[in-house]
Formats: C-alpha cells, structure tokens, sequence
C-alpha cells in the first residue's frame, strides 16, 4: 500500500479540484440569483418605425434601468407574426398597424392597445402604372388588385370600393406579401398594388406608379403600440417609461427626417432618398387611444367580420387599456 504522505499527495489534486467546482458552483448560483431578480422587458419590432429607432439611440435602456429592467430585442417581419408572439408570452410589447391587432385581439382577451399615433392617410394607396387606362377606382371592376391579406391596404381597398359604388367580390384580388406583391406589379402580373410605405415610395419610385387612391377620407392608417394586459398592468411605470421613450423619438424623427431615413435604410434595404419620402407621410406624437382611434378600429374590426376574415365579432374598447388606473 502507498505510504501515507503518498496517498495525500494523490489526494491533493483531487481536493483542489473540487474545491475549484464548488468555488465555480457559487459563482454560479450567485449570478443566477442575480438574473433571476432581474427585470426584463421584451420589446418586439419590425425593421421600419419608432421602436427600431429607438432600441438605436439606446434611450429605452436609459430609462427603464433605474427602475431595475433590462431590455431585450426580438425582430418580426411582419405585424401578424409580432402579435402571435405576444399573445404567446413570447414578448412583451411592440408596433403594428391597423389590422394584425384586430385578429390577435379575436385570438386573446389578454391583449391591450397602450397607445397610438395620429393618422396618416398618405402613408398607404392604391398604386397603379403610368400608362395604366385605370383612372378611377371605379374601373377596378374585373381587375386584379394586389395586397397583403387582412392587412390595413385590405381595409383600404374595401373602403375605397364602397366609396365607388364597387361590390367588393367584383374585384378580384391576389393576396401577395410586399416584396412579392412588388414583383408582380412591376412585371404587370397585376392591375393594380395596394400596399403601404416605406414600400409605396419604393413602388413609386421604381415603376412611376400613379395614386389611384390613399387613405384620405377613407381609412386613417394609425400605427398602434400593443402589449398584454397582465403585463402592463402589473409592469405600469415601465410601459409608462417606454412610451415616454417613444415620445422623445417622435419629437426628435419628426424635425430630423433625412437622419432617420440614413439611420433606418441599412436595415429596411430601401434607399434614403425613397425612406425620406415615406417619412414624411408619417405621423408623430404618441398618445393614449382617443374615442375617435377606437372607433375607427372598430369598424375596422366590422369589416373584416363582414368579409368573413374575422372568425367573431370584437369590441375594440375591450382592449385598451387605461395608464395609470
């Protein structure tokens, strides 16, 4: 048998070793404990509008730290999958336009609209060529119209059909996303593109393409900022403190249109000059949701049902929810 003083030897490593896994262990622990006394604030975003400016400037984080948060980003690219998410728990708040709020509120009692910005008609139209015998919206009749199903330019297209007398299943329609939707505008696969910016400048650009009609006076094309309604109940002063945040990047967007569009055209994969052009069909100034904003929701909400898009019947004053109640 190894003498005594050889078998500490031999037992010396295996000392320290476990000594070193326990020390490891701790650490380990303590920083779990750390984290998991942590604050996080999950903001979902799309690659154009305030919120990617804002997880730009870094603002958010400066301002929820002293209330104990740590803020973490997630991509969508598109408003429908951004809102599956939320419903799932997945984030906590984000942007989208008119419509994706409308079925992810049929699909979940516990959504919420925290806040809007004004309208802005002119950011959305019906897009037709150059040289197109399309003068009207009248003559839409046995055309094909391109758009993103159940999207705000569907909304737009239904109203502006109203508005010419049209029967909505008297114009055929190609649900196509933006990108393919473009496609096939530009190669005349299609009559007509209802579609919004930054994409409708890019289309502008690009192929001439004449305004057969916008949002005036038919659909308000308000951009809404959404979250869960156990969340933002139970997190007030951060959802507070975000839409703060996203006022201070409004009022600096609006007085620094050519800025935005530089900071913003990496990502979107549109041209300065053409993101210019669809900031300045934009609006600012983020506001709790008015009677008039949920009321133009709701018959955007009837509209869809009406069409047979919206599964049930909604009332959209359900969802919104009161800051500071």
């Amino acid at each position: 048998m190894p003498a005594p003083a050889a078998r500490l030897a031999a037992r010396a490593p295996l000392t320290h070793a476990w000594t070193l896994l326990t020390a490891l262990a701790l650490v380990l622990l303590t920083v779990l404990a750390a984290r998991a006394d942590d604050k996080v604030f999950r903001v979902g975003y799309q690659k154009y509008g305030t919120l990617v400016l804002l997880k730009g400037k870094g603002l958010l984080e400066k301002k929820l730290a002293p209330l104990g948060y740590r803020v973490q980003w997630a991509e969508f690219p598109a408003g429908p999958q951004l809102l599956e998410s939320l419903n799932a728990g997945a984030v906590d708040f984000g942007s989208t336009g008119e419509a994706p709020p409308i079925f992810a509120q049929a699909a979940s009692p516990n959504l919420v609209y925290v806040a809007a910005e004004p309208p802005a008609p002119k950011g959305e139209a019906i897009l037709v060529k150059p040289d197109s015998p399309i003068r009207t919206v009248a003559d839409l009749r046995g055309r094909t119209v391109a758009l993103n199903k159940g999207s705000n330019v569907h909304f737009l297209l239904v109203r502006a059909l109203e508005e010419a007398g049209v029967p909505y299943e008297e114009v055929k329609t190609a649900f196509l996303t933006p990108a393919d939707g473009a496609a096939a505008f530009a190669r005349g696969a299609v009559d007509a593109w209802a579609i919004w910016d930054p994409y409708q400048a890019s289309g502008e650009r690009s192929t001439g393409a004449r305004t057969l009609a916008n949002g005036e006076g038919l659909a308000p094309n308000r951009q809404f900022y959404l979250s869960r309604r156990d969340f933002a109940d139970q997190n007030r002063k951060a959802v507070d403190a975000l839409v703060e945040a996203i006022a201070e990047i409004d009022a600096w967007a609006k007085d620094n249109t050519d800025a935005v569009a530089a900071e913003l055209a990496p990502s979107v994969g549109i041209p300065a000059p053409i993101l210019s052009v669809a900031l300045r069909r934009q609006s600012y100034g983020v506001a709790p949701l008015a009677a008039a904003a949920i009321a133009d929701q709701q018959r955007v909400a009837d509209t869809f049902h009406k069409l047979k898009l919206l599964p049930k019947p909604i009332t959209v004053s359900d969802a919104v929810w009161k800051p500071g109640s």
